[in-house]
């Protein structure tokens, strides 16, 4: 059942914001070229090529908080999930699918995880939950991270969970790395946290029309607006001070065709990962299933345009030399590792059937394609000097124990499961560095040398401790 959206104001959270404002001023003074002090290994230099496997919407408890010496599910403090009012909730209700209960469930669960192989198997699709910049906030809570169920619209699956050890990349992480505090780098949805992948920013939209801007109440949350064309909810997707925060669609192709011209967010000019690469003659592509039907006007259904953050920037826009050079489909991926083609940075964006989105696509297929991806490359001559990072976007609305932590106002948010495959990956390890999805960003920096893009992964830890170089492949 869905939940009116009243910001529950306790003192906690006021002071969190406020830590928050104050990370946030400090990291924007920081020297944009400062790094933390952490010394890179000669060996990182064995590694020239890094595949970044981007996924959908799992906190880390809900797929690996049974992982064996992980910090899971077990280590919880509590499980108290309460209203808009602060009062405990005694049940949870039956979830939501495709606009209606969702009979396989029963009803009033215990406030408690739960096993979703109870009820379904993991080939099977769930209903979606809400996950929105302001909405993530106010279930954090502070910190006590209880919640998720009063700012959900689907209450009755936030604190589900498959348990994916035995499932593909579980394997693989019982074989490599598994990175257990490794958080998504923004608040909310995937929009902005795949813009935080590749320029660890938020994007700019001066202007943007009315509807689409944020109604915020004092304390900075969503207020309900009742406005024609407005967010029911008040998270809009552009913050009153103009930047982009939900999805909203690139001016450039693709985007849907529904969408109206004024609607469409503005070329960016930030820079990104893949201009650092491209100053220093380093290959990048970024590829995504479905690309090549959605430029040539017939996208499939589950083609996400949100998900493709290049297609925002001046310098990729329609009709340039970089944009037919650095954006591709994934099947000419696979057809770059056949070759040995690579380039040195890859970043891999599954269509929606093999992303593991809750809602529209089942769990157990994206980790199938995922493995399959893995394969390809560990039987190619290009695995002895390749780094593979699996990871997911953010959380798509579901509980996680570990409170995240306070560096801007962009976030962190909930914590997400990383796999880090590699030669060079140590083995049967479970990495508790603190991350974020901005340590893609250091590691790749670190590997080539390259200037930060900003205060996030200029600051951010490296993933250097997921490897050992003296290993052979």
């Amino acid at each position: 059942m869905k939940q009116p959206h009243f910001h529950r104001i306790g003192t906690m959270f006021r002071t969190r914001a406020l830590i928050a404002a104050c990370a946030g001023l400090m990291l924007i003074g920081m020297p944009q070229t400062g790094r933390a002090a952490e010394t890179t290994p000669a060996g990182l230099m064995k590694i020239r090529h890094v595949v970044v496997i981007y996924q959908e919407n799992w906190s880390f408890d809900a797929l690996y908080g049974h992982f064996p010496g992980a910090n899971g599910i077990a280590h919880a403090k509590s499980f108290t999930q309460v209203d808009v009012k602060g009062r405990p909730y005694k049940v949870m209700p039956r979830p939501w699918n495709r606009g209606g209960f969702d009979m396989r469930f029963p009803a009033r669960m215990p406030v408690a995880p739960y096993d979703l192989r109870k009820y379904i198997r993991p080939d099977e699709r769930t209903g979606d939950l809400v996950h929105r910049f302001y909405t993530e906030q106010q279930q954090i809570d502070g910190g006590r991270m209880d919640g998720f169920m009063a700012w959900s619209d689907n209450p009755g699956l936030v604190m589900s969970y498959f348990d994916a050890t035995d499932m593909p990349e579980g394997r693989l992480a019982q074989q490599y790395v598994l990175a257990d505090n490794f958080f998504h780098a923004a608040f909310g949805g995937s929009f902005l946290n795949h813009m935080f992948l590749i320029c660890a920013c938020a994007p700019r939209f001066p202007h943007a029309p009315g509807p689409m801007v944020a109604r915020l109440d004092k304390n900075g949350m969503p207020t309900p607006d009742a406005r024609p064309g407005h967010s029911s909810s008040g998270d809009g997707a552009v913050t009153p001070d103009g930047y982009v925060v939900n999805t909203a669609f690139s001016v450039n192709q693709p985007h849907p065709a529904h969408v109206p011209a004024s609607y469409l967010v503005p070329e960016q000019t930030m820079p990104t990962i893949g201009d650092r690469l491209s100053e220093r003659g380093i290959s990048w592509a970024w590829y995504s299933g479905g690309w090549d039907d959605a430029l040539a006007g017939h996208p499939d259904p589950l083609f996400q345009f949100h998900h493709q953050p290049f297609a925002y920037f001046a310098d990729l826009a329609d009709g340039t030399a970089a944009k037919a050079e650095h954006l591709k489909d994934e099947k000419d991926f696979m057809a770059a590792i056949k070759q040995g083609t690579l380039p040195a940075v890859a970043f891999v964006k599954p269509l929606g059937p093999d992303n593991e989105h809750p809602g529209y696509a089942a769990l157990t297929r994206g980790q199938r394609h995922v493995a399959a991806i893995v394969d390809a490359i560990r039987h190619s001559p290009l695995w002895k000097s390749t780094a593979i990072i699996i990871t997911y976007d953010e959380h798509g609305g579901r509980w996680d124990h570990v409170a995240p932590p306070i560096v801007d106002r962009w976030g962190p948010g909930s914590r997400v499961p990383a796999i880090i495959v590699s030669p060079y990956a140590k083995r049967h390890f479970i990495d508790h560095t603190e991350y974020d999805t901005t340590s893609i960003l250091r590691f790749i920096e670190s590997r080539w040398d390259l200037k930060p893009l900003t205060a996030r992964d200029a600051h951010a830890h490296n993933l250097l401790n997921a490897f050992d170089f003296s290993q052979q492949p």
